[in-house]
């Protein structure tokens, strides 16, 4: 799963992919990899597992993880190929979901391309090219359905409508992910790889002042109503200071954490709510060789599962033994347990929950 990060120039973008890039590359656990230029694979914190790591003292200990893209390129025009505008939409398309670098602190050594700083309409400057470029494609796509029509098969007229409705509320400035559809209209919509269909999280790029003060920022509230009104979620972080983090050892983190009087990074926060964005859960694993975390898509069944580990575990799925995280700890092993009744054989149909530890059979 891929997270973009964008923004417009000089908002902070690039200090916090590098912050989170280097803060994968510190992790003993899993490093940071560079798959090609501005792309990071970054381990999604869970406490969990340092937890059972304790427990069952393995061999290795691996975190799920997810891919951060920075996405360079963005200026006004850039839907009609301005700048690195054609660049830019073709990674925009890719990725699974949207993390919004928005500017809300003031300083005057930091230009801002628009002249002051202005969540709301460096919002919308950014999305009105993503609604424009949608628009083209939603253009493109009508003309082509229309001209299917002739063939008499139905689909083709439930698609036109679909197309024309969305193609409408672009026109008028609406993001897709505004829309409400069905669940048969959703699997259509999903398909069309609309950039204005990818959920978003707006990161508030805020000063450090801002990070340990109380005092209300106008700039901040003014990104945060806006968010409301459209269902967005908006996560604090402060790039410079989670630059300097990124740099510290575990130890050295901790103190310059405690110090700050925060309990977390504002990355770790990010990373987790970002993973959180696109609809993602965790089961884990455990054993004396490895501890370990996979990702699943929030609602999967066991066999679904079973096969993120092995192809052959889904094919074989016979049923999976499961006992909730907090049980397991709470009874201080797998063996006590199971004694108390806690492990739970469940079948084919049993939809997964974040924490699920988890121990399949199967026959191949």
């Amino acid at each position: 799963m891929k997270l973009g990060i964008v923004g417009l120039p000089n908002v902070g973008k690039s200090t916090l992919f590098n912050a989170l890039t280097k803060a994968g590359a510190e992790s003993a656990n899993y490093p940071f990899c560079t798959i090609e230029p501005n792309v990071g694979i970054v381990s999604v914190p869970d406490e969990r597992l340092d937890t059972l790591t304790k427990m069952y003292n393995p061999e290795k200990t691996t975190p799920t993880t997810i891919e951060f893209v920075d996405i360079a390129g963005l200026v006004k025009g850039a839907s009609k190929g301005e700048g690195l505008g054609n660049k830019f939409l073709s990674h925009i398309r890719e990725v699974d979901a949207i993390v919004h670098v928005v500017r809300c602190f003031e300083d005057g050594n930091i230009v801002h391309v628009d002249g002051s700083i202005g969540p709301v309409r460096d919002i919308e400057t950014i999305e009105t090219e993503l609604i424009l470029a949608d628009m083209e494609v939603m253009d493109r796509r009508v003309e082509r359905t229309r001209k299917m029509l002739k063939s008499g098969d139905k689909k083709y007229k439930i698609e036109l409508d679909i197309y024309e409705r969305i193609l409408k509320e672009l026109e008028e400035g609406n993001t897709v992910r505004s829309m409400e559809f069905d669940p048969e209209e959703r699997k259509i919509v999903d398909e069309l790889f609309l950039i204005t269909s990818k959920p978003v999280l707006y990161a508030a790029n805020v000063s450090e002042e801002d990070i340990t003060s109380e005092k209300t920022n106008p700039l901040l509230e003014e990104l945060l109503n806006h968010a409301k009104k459209e269902g967005s979620e908006v996560m604090t972080v402060c790039a410079k200071i989670e630059e300097e983090i990124a740099q510290l050892d575990e130890e050295e983190r901790e103190e310059f954490l405690k110090d700050l009087g925060l309990s977390e990074s504002g990355l770790s926060k990010l990373i987790k709510k970002s993973y959180k964005l696109l609809g993602l859960i965790s089961f884990l694993t455990a054993g004396p060789k490895e501890v370990r975390a996979w990702t699943i898509v929030e609602g999967s069944k066991a066999p679904q599962a079973a096969g993120k580990i092995h192809t052959d575990f889904e094919k074989g799925f016979i049923r999976a033994e499961v006992v909730g995280f907090k049980e397991l700890v709470e009874c201080g092993s797998y063996n006590v347990a199971k004694e108390k009744g806690l492990v739970r054989s469940e079948g084919k149909d049993y939809v997964m929950k974040d924490g699920d530890v988890t121990l399949f059979r199967f026959n191949v």
